[in-house]
């Protein structure tokens, strides 16, 4: 369970949940009959399964960097780098029984050399990873099919604030755990976890483990997989986040597709609608959407008409209010597909149909910032806020220094960095030592390269 920045329901409400109750038949000493969700447990608790990680971690002695400690003690070259197992839990749910289908997050099986899936029956079972999209922490694997339970998928659109949920995961390595509660927020964005965000908040306790488990309603359906946490220290103060499934299955069906995702982009630089820029485009008060700051010469929205300065108002008819929302919704659609947007241009409306594009990325070697980053593959961020560790290359200075893939370098020596050309200037104004501010797993670190 990744960490942010640093209940069980009560009787009566249950109760109050007519459709539910009719299949909670519980009784007390006395006969008497009692709310309880236990006999949806003993249908949905099967699908949802524990993972253990093992991972080969490379680890530097600092004195091994020291010329004279090695010269004296006949060290031969490479000894400055040792090799560390390492193990780790997590969480699953079983999507499709038939052919063995687990989703769980991507930082639950990231860089793990064996992987093992262990079933409420107590099989333990070895999983082969079929693929990540890391952008939306999901991954995919694959098990023995044999006697299988799977959960149903829930349409996460129809999920409601207010609503009952129960968390099912393997908080600690405990084993699974079930912890109910309510849907407390939907949409959350912002937050800095993934690349595309759309969360589902619960107050369900989730902790450390329950990355890739189940959020479950009370009709026995997936509505959404349990991510991370927002919490002091990594407790829980209830405040849990999980992806929701719609968003989980349109990863998880490319991945069993293609073996990755080929999410597509318009090639635009986007922000929100403000109330001073709505007024500086002569937009009527009140009015949401996305203003677009740039469009990237030959991409998809150059080629669709799109200009500098328009305001996205809806895509295919879906209101959209925010960056963070058109992002999600482009980053849902494959390559190649057509989407009618709305804008705003000249204060006037007008329709534009544009057909999803091939990314347009900017990637540099890490050799060519920096020697001490050198074997990392570095991206900007399509949303301008910092620079992505796309690859690291085992055994190389990045991996050594403690970059991970997946790692977003936010600023260089406390100067923030917005792109390659920004990182470029940070670094070589200081070539004998780096301070990367790194967000890891939407929670914040420093590292110093020296």
């Amino acid at each position: 369970m990744r960490l942010g920045k640093t209940l069980s329901v009560a009787a009566l409400c249950v109760a109050l949940i007519q459709p539910a109750l009719a299949t909670l038949p519980s009784v007390d000493g006395d006969g008497q009959p009692v709310p309880s969700i236990a006999p949806l447990l003993k249908q949905v608790s099967p699908a949802v399964v524990n993972i253990s990680t093992v991972s080969t971690q490379t680890v530097q002695n600092p004195l091994m960097n020291d010329p004279f400690f090695r010269h004296f003690f006949q060290l031969p070259p490479g000894a400055e780098t040792q090799k560390r197992r390492t193990q780790s839990a997590g969480s699953g749910v079983i999507i499709d029984a038939a052919n063995g289908t687990v989703i769980t997050n991507h930082h639950v099986v990231q860089g793990a050399n064996e992987i093992s899936v262990g079933l409420q029956d107590g099989r333990m079972l070895k999983a082969k990873l079929i693929g990540s999209d890391p952008d939306v922490d999901i991954a995919v694997l694959k098990i023995d099919p044999t006697k299988l339970i799977a959960l149903k998928l829930s349409d996460s659109e129809a999920t409601e604030v207010g609503d009952f949920v129960i968390a099912i995961g393997n908080p600690f390595g405990l084993g699974q755990t079930v912890t109910t509660g309510v849907v407390s927020a939907l949409g959350r964005k912002g937050l800095g976890i993934e690349g595309y965000e759309n969360f589902i908040q619960t107050d369900a306790s989730i902790n450390p483990g329950n990355s890739g488990g189940a959020l479950v309603n009370f009709k026995g359906e997936l509505i959404g997989i349990n991510t991370a946490i927002l919490g002091p220290n990594g407790g829980n103060i209830g405040i849990g986040f999980a992806i929701p499934v719609k968003m989980a299955k349109n990863s998880a069906d490319q991945i069993l597709k293609y073996g990755s995702v080929k999410r597509g982009q318009l090639g635009v630089v986007i922000q929100d609608l403000t109330p001073d820029l709505a007024q500086a485009f002569n937009i009527g008060e009140g009015q949401r959407g996305v203003v677009i700051a740039q469009v990237q010469p030959n991409s998809a929205a150059a080629k669709g008409g799109l200009q500098a300065g328009d305001v996205v108002i809806s895509i295919d008819a879906k209101p959209i209010d925010s960056a963070a929302e058109l992002r999600n919704e482009i980053g849902s659609r494959r390559i190649g597909e057509s989407v009618k947007m709305t804008v705003l241009r000249d204060g006037k409306s007008r329709s534009v149909d544009v057909k999803i594009g091939e990314p347009i990325v900017e990637a540099a070697t890490a050799s060519d910032i920096h020697p001490y980053l050198e074997g990392a593959k570095l991206e900007p961020r399509t949303d301008g806020h910092g620079i992505k560790v796309a690859a690291v290359e085992p055994g190389s200075a990045a991996q050594a220094a403690g970059l991970q893939v997946g790692d977003v370098i936010l600023s260089v020596n406390r100067a923030e960095v917005r792109s390659l050309d920004d990182l470029r200037k940070a670094a070589k104004a200081s070539p004998q030592r780096l301070l990367l501010q790194i967000s890891r797993g939407g929670a914040g670190l420093f590292l110093v390269l020296q």
